[in-house]
């Protein structure tokens, strides 16, 4: 039995992956987005905390792809060293706006300011993804980085105002979720593959498993 059995429309399946389904991949992170995408590529996976908190690091003097490539490699390194799980996965997402970085919001007036930020303008979204790949006894290690970008419509005070009261915002990079957001009919159009926005490029990333299994 292969990895991935089914995909959804748009993300590539791989036939070529020969990860046994009783050997897991272990997704570092506990994002429930991320555990979808996956799980509707048909990869068999587990997830669980990286086991630190990298909201208290600071990017320094890189930009914004090194910055989500490192931290993505950093999540998947700290669980690979303790799980004996063959194939690891650490992921990190943020949002671009005139070149400056906008991560997950502390609390709900960073949400709404994030969110009003956005309106009537276009920003980038940067995924960083990491592999680290034990299959066979022989490690190797994957890192890449896949943008996007996304622009908002204007909203309402009432949309605002209740979407900042729903929390519907809390662990998401710029306060939002793509898929969600458009489900509730807000105004929003992108480029690149939506899966990108949602913090787990799907398309880059299975043909990357590809090759390391």
């Amino acid at each position: 039995m292969c990895l991935v059995a089914t995909c959804e429309p748009g993300v590539e399946s791989s036939t070529s992956t020969n990860i046994a389904a009783d050997r897991r991949v272990l997704l570092a992170s506990r994002s429930p987005r991320r555990r979808e995408l996956l799980s509707e590529a048909g990869v068999a996976h587990f997830a669980e905390h990286p086991g630190f908190d990298d909201a208290v690091l600071e990017p320094g003097e890189v930009g914004p792809e090194q910055w989500v490539a490192s931290l993505a490699y950093l999540k998947a390194w700290a669980k690979s060293r303790e799980s004996d799980a063959p194939v690891v996965i650490g992921a990190d997402t943020a949002c671009v706006m005139d070149g400056r970085l906008i991560g997950t919001p502390r609390h709900a007036a960073e949400a709404e300011g994030m969110i009003r930020g956005f309106m009537g303008r276009g920003h980038e979204v940067v995924t960083g993804v990491a592999i680290i790949s034990r299959a066979d006894g022989v490690e190797k290690r994957s890192m890449f980085s896949e943008w996007a970008t996304v622009r908002v419509g204007m909203l309402t005070e009432e949309q605002i105002a209740g979407y900042v009261a729903s929390k519907a915002w809390e662990g998401k990079a710029g306060a939002y979720n793509l898929r969600e957001r458009i489900d509730a009919g807000w105004p929003i159009e992108f480029t690149g593959d939506p899966t990108t926005i949602m913090g787990l490029p799907m398309r880059a990333l299975m043909r990357r498993l590809s090759t390391m299994l």
